[in-house]
C-alpha cells in the first residue's frame, strides 16, 4: 500500500511540474505580417517569412523566437531590382535562399523589450540585439542591419549607390 501511494505521489509530482516547465504562449504567426526595408536607393518588402514565438512577459528566460524568410520574395516594387536582388551579385538566393534570426536571451526595457540573437544571411552569422515591443498580440521591431557585414552587394558599380545601413521595419502580429 505505503509502494503504491509513493508511486501515486511520484507522478502526480512529474504532471504538475509538465506544465510548471513551460510557461510561455506557443504563438502562431499571422499572414499579416509586414517584413519593410529601406535605404538609399533599396527599399521593399519580404513576402514570405515563417518562424516559430513563444513569449511571455512573465517569463522571459523561457521566450524563443525564430523566423525564416525566403529571399527569393523579395519585391523591390521593380522588377529589374528584384531579379538583381536575388542574383548573385547580391544576396544570391540559390546559394543562400533564407535570411534567419534565432533568439538567445530576451530583456525588459523602459520601451518594451530587447531580443538578443543571431542573424544568419548570406551563410554569415552574426549576434545582434533588436528592440522589439509586444503589444495587442503583436511583434513590431525598427532595426538596422549594416548590408556589408553579410557581404550583401558590393561597393562597385550601382551596388555602391545603396546605403550599408539597411533600415527594417517589422511586424508580425500573432494568434494563440
Amino acid at each position: 500500500m505505503k509502494k503504491i501511494n509513493s508511486l501515486s505521489l511520484a507522478g502526480f509530482i512529474v504532471l504538475l511540474s509538465a506544465f510548471a516547465w513551460k510557461t510561455t504562449t506557443n504563438w502562431k504567426i499571422s499572414d499579416s505580417y509586414s517584413i519593410q526595408f529601406a535605404g538609399t536607393d533599396a527599399e521593399g518588402i519580404f513576402k514570405k517569412m515563417s518562424g516559430n514565438v513563444d513569449f511571455d512577459a512573465s517569463n522571459l528566460s523561457a521566450a524563443k523566437f525564430s523566423f525564416t524568410i525566403d529571399v527569393a520574395s523579395i519585391n523591390t516594387g521593380n522588377g529589374m531590382k528584384n531579379k538583381h536582388a536575388v542574383s548573385d551579385k547580391w544576396f544570391d538566393a540559390e546559394n543562400f535562399p533564407t535570411l534567419v534570426f534565432k533568439s538567445k536571451s530576451f530583456s525588459k526595457t523602459a520601451n518594451g523589450y530587447t531580443v538578443s540573437g543571431s542573424m544568419t544571411i548570406h551563410n554569415i552569422t552574426k549576434e545582434m540585439t533588436v528592440p522589439f515591443t509586444f503589444n495587442n498580440n503583436k511583434v513590431a521591431a525598427k532595426f538596422s542591419v549594416n548590408r556589408m557585414d553579410f557581404k550583401v552587394g558590393n561597393m562597385e558599380g550601382m551596388s555602391k549607390k545603396v546605403s550599408n545601413e539597411i533600415k527594417l521595419d517589422v511586424s508580425i502580429p500573432l494568434n494563440k
